[in-house]
């Protein structure tokens, strides 16, 4: 059985039912502190946290008052609009007393499928992890239409662990895990504690649903298992209303996990190197020995630009012979990277006429 503190780093996806009261539309600001001890405890034994969480409509109705039931587009955003406001700032007086600084992400399903905006927010959430902050993640209701959403904080949160790197999610539900049958009309339906592969019998098993409150039910959740355990990540169901949902699951509360398939840094790596090249780098001897050693790619090293290619798209990387070492994810275009190339990263300013990142290519985002 997984352990959350062997986790390097942890993501949590939260539903809007565990924080907001449905009968008063108002915070579960209890329930909110248990889980920030909770965090505080993970994060004090070295574990990364970062948080998914939904809420921010349901928070923003009760304010502007608007009808129980489904809502009009314009509505939800407003409401998110709202809502994201008291979300954010309840998170960080529940961690600020932990001394914990939190930080608000709002993504969209186009963050993660275009390659330039996957690469700024995985840089965005590894500087924040490693200045100390808990990143509160969410769908940006307030922009997001039908065809650019998730639809469902599940997936989102898969995404996320995928993009971060995350050896371990945790989806907080209201079941306690993947049943062979809905438990609710099925009284012969029996928990899985681990399963090893989703197979087409386990996802026959999801149905239409175990789940009544989550909106996507037991369904997402298995298509977001599938995501996280492709690309390195465990994920974990567990029923999460307690009082310390985290700390309960440590000690054995019912779960079902869902086991990786891959180490996520091998998952990410045969991820990039699967990736059709848009164009080629030529680096000098002394670059070829630096990324043997584990370093990321810097413009110094650079000999030679060729291809059109904009930024996260993935470039082959030749050694000066001209045989191919590897390819990686590019975090300058073309022309960027021919202007920079050759001059040391404190030149980069200098030479583009605004900041950019050291590494070319970060190490991170390599496959040699």
């Amino acid at each position: 059985m997984a352990s959350l503190t062997a986790a390097k780093r942890l993501v949590v996806k939260i539903g809007s039912a565990l924080l907001v009261d449905r009968a008063t539309g108002s915070l579960k600001e209890d329930w909110l502190k248990g889980l920030a001890l909770d965090v505080a405890q993970l994060r004090a034994g070295g574990t990364d946290v970062i948080l998914v969480s939904s809420g921010s409509i349901a928070l923003g109705r009760e304010v502007l008052h608007l009808p129980k039931g489904a809502l009009a587009l314009e509505q939800s955003q407003a409401a998110a609009a709202v809502g994201q406001i008291r979300l954010a700032r309840a998170y960080e007086e529940v961690l600020a007393p932990h001394a914990i600084p939190t930080g608000q992400i709002l993504v969209t399903l186009e963050d993660s499928t275009n390659r330039r905006r996957y690469l700024n927010s995985r840089a965005t959430m590894e500087t924040l992890l490693s200045l100390g902050v808990v990143p509160i993640v969410n769908e940006n209701d307030t922009v997001a239409t039908d065809e650019i959403r998730f639809g469902d904080n599940d997936r989102l949160a898969a995404q996320v662990a995928v993009t971060i790197g995350a050896d371990q999610l945790v989806l907080l539900s209201d079941v306690d895990g993947f049943y062979t049958a809905n438990p609710h009309t099925d009284t012969s339906a029996q928990r899985y504690d681990i399963v090893e592969k989703i197979t087409p019998e386990i996802e026959a098993m999801a149905g239409d649903g175990v789940s009544g409150l989550s909106k996507g039910g037991m369904i997402t959740k298995l298509m977001a298992a599938k995501t996280a355990t492709a690309g390195g990540c465990a994920l974990c169901i567990t029923e999460g209303s307690t009082q310390r949902p985290l700390s309960a699951l440590q000690n054995g509360a019912a779960a079902t996990w869902f086991l990786a398939q891959l180490d996520p840094q091998l998952a990410r790596k045969r991820w990039i190197a699967a990736m059709k090249p848009k164009g080629e780098i030529t680096i000098d001897a002394g670059a070829a020995r630096a990324l043997q050693d584990g370093k990321s790619l810097l413009p110094a090293g650079i000999t030679a630009i060729k291809g059109r290619f904009g930024r996260g798209d993935p470039v082959a990387i030749h050694a000066p012979e001209g045989h191919k070492l590897g390819q990686g994810l590019c975090r300058y275009t073309a022309d960027e990277a021919q202007a920079i190339k050759g001059h040391r990263s404190d030149r980069i300013e200098a030479l583009l006429g605004y900041p950019g990142r050291a590494a070319l290519i970060h190490r991170d985002d390599m496959a040699l």
